[in-house]
């Protein structure tokens, strides 16, 4: 049985990690910073070390250092995103951000064990640039899916992912595209190496160039010393762009070159290097749509899409509803101790009967919500508060009550006729012109990442900024 010791300051999350692992098998010891993994374990002597990169006293990533035998895998929140990658450049097999999914942990601590126990099947040799372990890396174990369609996705994974072929994975929000790009690293001859995934969204476009290429010191206000981009971080391994449409033209431009040459630049410096990096790019959004609006590259559009994978939403996957909940169900029960839990008939029928817009995300929470506030061994259909969708939306007083004349000469005679997210999506259109993403949000009564996420799910474009 492998043993993992994970070190984490913060409580919570280490329970929660140690009781992931320990249900999936595995032995599992715990610390809540570097001195006292020391004091308390032999952190050599483990065949994995899970840790968070910042800790009380020294770093997560000085373990590397101290257990030199013994993979590390570090965990990082966004804000840490270039340390992350900072660390692994010092010697980190991987890292995975916070929050992360629990597949997604499960399958980066099965492919480094995998990884590490073939380096040790022939110890004379080292290394070698074999993949991971194929039971492991398979989409089918990474992803579930039973249904027809899905069974195409991953037979086409299963051709696509041993070639260097650029791939272009589409599918709505919440279907699990991070998952078919993580599978198809893990089966391509890089999986060796490490996968670095980027959501173009999530990163303010005044950052999204330094982000991805790097920069030098003094190239902008603020860069007080140079950093490697994401894309040099990934050199001899995958780069994962999430939601590629996000990107302004400036960083197109850059990302051909380097589909192109194979070369990039750091802001602010005059000099190329080479890197080599297979590309792996995922988006909601119509791509070839954006191309004749100018919002996308066309030959950008075309290098990317060499093999295009499309990941079905959960209302095509009618055969995977139920196999998906159960899965969840059985989680998420593990987790708050009600091992017991099951779906009522009535329950399982609205889950069939719902069009799932969150797709697989969507599904997850809902079974997340209803284990939580479920006080008996049976789940029933209110616990799942399946029947409105979109009442999760908030309209607060003052955008009803707000200045904008449009939206107070509409609302009388159209607050009846119009959903909540049909209220949501007139108000984003009307308003994005002369509201920045920060008003808007605060108009909405939501945080930020609501609103991006929301976008996300009504496939509202973010405006682009014109002229700068």
């Amino acid at each position: 049985m492998p043993r993992i010791l994970i070190v984490e300051d913060e409580e919570i999350i280490r329970s929660a990690v140690r009781k992931l692992l320990q249900h999936a098998g595995y032995d599992v010891a715990d610390a809540g910073s570097v001195e006292e993994a020391e004091q308390q374990h032999e952190p050599d002597e483990f065949d994995l070390i899970i840790s968070d990169l910042r800790l009380p006293g020294a770093p997560g990533t000085e373990l590397i250092n101290r257990a030199p035998n013994t993979p590390v895998l570090i965990m990082t929140s966004y804000a840490s995103l270039r340390s992350a990658v900072d660390s692994m450049k010092m010697g980190a097999v991987e890292y995975i951000a916070k929050p992360f999914d629990h597949d997604e942990m499960l399958a980066a601590v099965e492919n480094i064990l995998a990884r590490k126990q073939q380096t040790e099947v022939d110890p004379e040799t080292g290394p070698t640039p074999a993949t991971a372990d194929k039971a492991s890396s398979d989409p089918a174990s990474i992803m579930f899916g039973q249904c027809d369609a899905m069974q195409k996705v991953f037979t086409l994974i299963r051709k696509v992912a041993p070639t260097e072929t650029t791939v272009l994975i589409q599918g709505e929000s919440g279907t699990g595209k991070e998952l078919a790009a993580r599978a198809l690293h893990l089966m391509s001859p890089r999986a060796l190496k490490p996968l670095i995934s980027v959501n173009c969204a999530a990163i303010p476009e005044s950052l999204i160039e330094s982000e991805l290429f790097g920069h030098e010191k003094g190239s902008f206000t603020g860069a007080v010393s140079a950093r490697t981009g994401l894309i040099e971080a990934a050199d001899g391994g995958s780069l994962f762009l999430d939601e590629i449409g996000e990107l302004p033209p400036e960083a197109q431009a850059r990302l051909l070159r380097v589909l192109q040459e194979g070369e990039i630049r750091k802001v602010g410096s005059t000099q190329s290097r080479q890197v080599n990096v297979r590309m792996i790019a995922a988006t909601h959004r119509n791509l070839k749509a954006m191309t004749r609006t100018g919002e996308f590259r066309e030959d950008l559009y075309y290098r990317l899409n060499v093999m295009q994978v499309r990941i079905p939403p959960l209302r095509e996957r009618h055969g995977d509803i139920l196999g998906l909940a159960q899965r969840f169900l059985t989680r998420q029960g593990e987790k708050m101790s009600k091992p017991h839990l099951n779906l009522s008939p009535e329950a399982m029928r609205a889950l069939e009967r719902h069009r799932w817009p969150g797709n697989v995300r969507e599904l997850e929470n809902a079974i997340e919500r209803a284990t939580i506030l479920c006080d008996t061994d049976l789940i029933t259909p209110s616990l799942l508060d399946l029947e409105y969708e979109g009442g999760d939306e908030y309209i607060p007083q003052t955008l009803v009550e707000g200045n904008n004349e449009q939206v107070r000469a509409r609302e009388p005679e159209s607050s009846n006729d119009l959903s909540l997210e049909d209220y949501f999506q007139h108000f984003v259109l009307e308003n994005q012109d002369k509201m920045s993403e920060t008003e808007l949000a605060q108009k909405l009564g939501i945080s930020r990442k609501s609103l991006w996420e929301r976008r996300q799910r009504l496939g509202i474009p973010r405006k682009k900024a014109s002229g700068n």
